[in-house]
């Protein structure tokens, strides 16, 4: 079985030479992984350009999806766990323990992704990261002090208090009960009944990890560009709701912050994931090492990227949306920075593509190409499944032979 990382090469033996074409983009959210997109702009692409030689090298930005990009590479088991997903029900989420057995990757998305969510129970009020915590102690279980955890995709805004709770601290109302009232996690609907957090009962095996933390936004936690302000909405905060995030997660800062002598609130990715990046910026002194890595950079590196584009002519990237957040550091910006440094050139396609997405890849020297040639709704996109992307990447290798006659 060949992996989705592997040299493809298109077309009959003894044809002319042609180019080096990397695929590299992200999963289309809600649609295609980032496996299967490479896939059909490859197969796409073939059909018009049968000469060139193809390589494939699916990417993800710490988000939903990072899990099957890193395993395509191979070399990596996939286990699952037993943990509650955010609204406290019972789920198996996968996890990634490498053939050497000394390392994991987790992917918050797997326990708290907002994909686990139907449309209808998006209340981020009342949904917890506790199973993401869970995913955590299962591969400290297992012996495994080398962890990669990815925190894109998360339905959650409870910086990061559901995680901490399942590895031991305890988040203390003013009569020394816990605010959760005995449930097994808190949210931030209790955030403000907080008085303190005892961390004395944290895990203590969370002494001998090096975490590396696959974040893909520079957000503060709080602010008009923080947590709330920016991703509330789309977790299905109403305005009202995100007002009293906002004060939830305040006091609940300065409880953290209290409680870990760590002033962490504004550094960059601290807004990660609901205010995730932040809980765990507050935790740095507990651990042996905690490092926040752009997403897109860190699986990179675990794919192998660099080395494909040091052979290529073009990488093809994308994302399901080229808009604002693009330039808080999603994948496609991360591929044409890499691109750029090694001066190839970098075409990214979006299923929806806003001014904002553009003009932020266009500083890197990226080129906007949309997946459908007049815009669609998301349903109707999402329904037509991998036949527009095969369909783009006949229209762009239509339009590189173009350029090159």
């Amino acid at each position: 079985m060949t992996r989705s990382s592997d040299v493809r090469i298109a077309g009959a033996p003894g044809a002319e030479p042609g180019l080096t074409v990397v695929f590299a983009p992200d999963s289309f959210k809600g649609s295609l992984s980032s496996v299967e997109v490479a896939r059909s702009l490859a197969d796409g692409w073939a059909r018009i350009r049968p000469m060139d030689e193809l390589l494939l090298a699916p990417l993800a930005d710490g988000g939903e999806g990072t899990l099957a990009a890193i395993e395509a590479a191979g070399g990596w088991q996939r286990r699952t766990a037993r943990v509650l997903d955010p609204s406290f029900l019972a789920i198996d989420a996968a996890w990634l323990r490498s053939a050497t057995g000394d390392r994991a990757v987790v992917e918050l998305a797997q326990a708290s992704g907002l994909s686990l969510m139907a449309p209808d129970d998006r209340h981020p009020l009342r949904l917890t990261t506790v199973g993401t915590g869970q995913l955590l102690k299962a591969a400290l279980d297992a012996g495994i002090r080398r962890i990669t955890l990815g925190i894109g995709g998360s339905a959650t805004n409870d910086g990061g208090g559901g995680i901490l709770e399942a590895l031991g601290a305890r988040l203390l109302d003013d009569r020394g009960g816990t605010t959760a009232a005995g449930r097994p996690s808190t949210i931030p609907g209790r955030f403000e009944s907080i008085a303190r957090i005892d961390l004395d009962g944290l895990d203590p095996r969370l002494g001998e990890i090096d975490l590396r933390i696959a974040c893909d936004v520079t957000n503060p936690l709080l602010g008009s560009t923080g947590a709330t302000a920016v991703y509330g909405p789309q977790k299905g905060a109403t305005d009202d709701d995100r007002a009293t995030l906002e004060r939830a997660l305040e006091h609940y800062a300065d409880a953290l912050e209290g409680a870990t002598g760590r002033r962490e609130r504004e550094t960059p990715g601290a807004g990660a994931a609901g205010g995730v990046g932040f809980g765990l910026l507050c935790l740095r002194d507990r651990l042996r090492s905690l490092e926040l890595v752009p997403g897109v950079d860190l699986v990179a590196v675990e794919t192998g990227l660099d080395d494909k584009l040091g052979r290529a002519d073009i990488v093809v990237t994308g994302e399901g949306r080229i808009d604002a957040q693009t330039a808080f550091g999603k994948t496609a910006l991360g591929v044409a920075r890499r691109a750029r440094a090694a001066g190839v050139r970098c075409i990214a396609v979006g299923g929806g593509v806003e001014p904002e997405g553009v003009a932020a890849l266009a500083g890197l020297g990226a080129e906007v190409v949309p997946v459908h040639p007049v815009p669609i709704a998301i349903d109707v996109a999402i329904a037509a499944g991998a036949a527009p992307l095969i369909a783009c990447g006949e229209r762009l290798a239509r339009s590189v032979s173009e350029s090159t006659r």
